[in-house]
């Protein structure tokens, strides 16, 4: 025991001074722009929220909900949707447990369902088996399960999934969930990444490849527990903080507070924009996105590819070209570096399906290229589009897009009525 004592302590007769505060954590991408749900593409397990007879839309369709919502996520095959209230409605496949509530009901998975929280969400995050939210206060709450190349590897425990949300252990406040087809990202308020979930490409940049399969030696719990990715800085003590992040299905791009852009991950069509097509376990500063002139404020990832968005509302994209799913046209060939989609026009936010690209347009119209075997892309066809495509339907009449996300089969799309405040 130190012989140093403090020389001013609390006498007991004095009350411990209560936390007046409670922590409500804010960030640039949580939604709060109300709106409906459209859902298009294959709903065979209930992923459109359109109930048990319908199997698949060609074109966008209304998703009946008790409330506006303020962001909807596509997941491999779920969607989870966020009211603006902060109550988190699910539906499509509860296999894993991903839509985290009892659907035990007779096709109660292929209409929307509450999910139970002990605090309003402010963000949610789907990945193929697994759902995230951030609640208010900065706690993340997880269900459903991980898998990799072999099957499940549980959720925060070895092998075990969870059908009901519970709690993510951390002791600092996230403000930021974001989620690859099986690995979860998180960014606290002090601009640190902590990752989980599967290893097996890189993605969560900090499991040397000796360990990516299901942790080596140390066993699945090195991938489970949520880790602290770190990175130290340059001619500093202190480790790189970050500002944003963003996962494809195997890869993660997260923005330091500097502004420079980190990959790690599967590149083996150079998606992370890395001059080989080897995965990167540990984050890599990535040179081909370091431009003077702009900034990048949006990632999408799909299998293979990225579209990115810069802050002069330009699109770009990179990676793997077959299907089109570049969108920079016909005999378009892979590409290592964010390449200009030329036909757009000034972009908000830009989204990914596992071989699709969407971009939502400033005057709220959207765009849609890639594979349409789904029919993700709206046009009402099974023929792959090489080049930007603006989506239409009924649905879509006198409506502005707020946002899109796609899924495997599936795309989400959030709508207000022109004129709508």
């Amino acid at each position: 025991m130190s012989a140093k004592r403090s020389a001013k302590r609390t006498p007991p007769s004095e009350p411990a001074v209560p936390d007046s505060k409670k922590v409500k954590v804010s960030h640039p991408s949580h939604r709060a722009e109300p709106g409906l749900v459209l859902t298009l593409g294959q709903g065979d397990v209930g992923q459109l929220g359109l109930g048990e007879d319908v199997m698949e839309r060609k074109k966008p369709a209304l998703v009946a909900l008790p409330e506006r919502i303020v962001q909807a996520e596509a997941g491999g095959m779920h969607t989870v949707c966020l009211g603006e209230s902060g109550t988190i409605y699910s539906f499509g496949c509860n296999d894993e447990g991903a839509l985290g509530r009892d659907t035990t009901a007779e096709g109660s998975e292929t209409t929307p369902g509450k999910v139970e929280l002990p605090a309003r969400a402010v963000q949610v995050s789907a990945g193929d088996s697994h759902t995230a939210a951030l609640t208010e206060d900065g706690r993340v709450f997880l269900w459903g399960s991980f898998r990799d190349n072999n099957g499940v590897i549980g959720l925060l425990e070895p092998m075990k999934r969870s059908a009901v949300p519970v709690q993510v252990q951390l002791d600092a406040p996230v403000i930021k969930v974001a989620s690859g087809n099986d690995h979860l990202v998180m960014l606290t308020a002090d601009g640190e990444l902590y990752t989980s979930g599967c290893g097996e490409q890189g993605q969560l940049g900090r499991v040397p490849e000796l360990f990516a399969n299901r942790g080596g030696r140390k066993g699945l719990g090195r991938l489970l527990v949520p880790q602290c990715v770190v990175l130290k800085a340059k001619g500093s003590r202190g480790s790189v903080r970050f500002q944003d992040v963003f996962c494809g299905a195997y890869f993660t791009f997260a923005v330091s507070r500097e502004g420079h852009v980190y990959g790690f991950g599967l590149s083996n069509y150079h998606q992370l924009g890395t001059e080989g097509t080897e995965p990167c376990f540990a984050p890599q500063n990535l040179t081909s996105f370091k431009n003077s002139t702009k900034s990048w404020v949006g990632f999408s990832g799909g299998q293979h590819h990225t579209i990115c968005l810069d802050s002069e509302g330009t699109a770009h994209s990179l990676g793997r070209a077959e299907y089109g799913r570049l969108g920079l046209g016909a005999g378009a060939e892979e590409k290592s570096v964010p390449t200009p989609i030329p036909t757009l026009p000034a972009v908000s936010s830009v989204a990914c399906g596992a071989s699709v690209g969407y971009a939502v347009a400033k005057d709220g119209r959207v765009f849609a290229w890639g594979m349409g075997t789904n029919f993700q892309l709206g046009t009402g066809e099974e023929d792959d589009a090489w080049s930007p495509v603006e989506m239409a339907g009924k649905q879509l009449e006198n409506r502005l897009v707020l946002s899109v996300s796609s899924g495997g089969q599936h795309t989400v799309l959030l709508v207000k009525d022109r004129g709508q405040s």
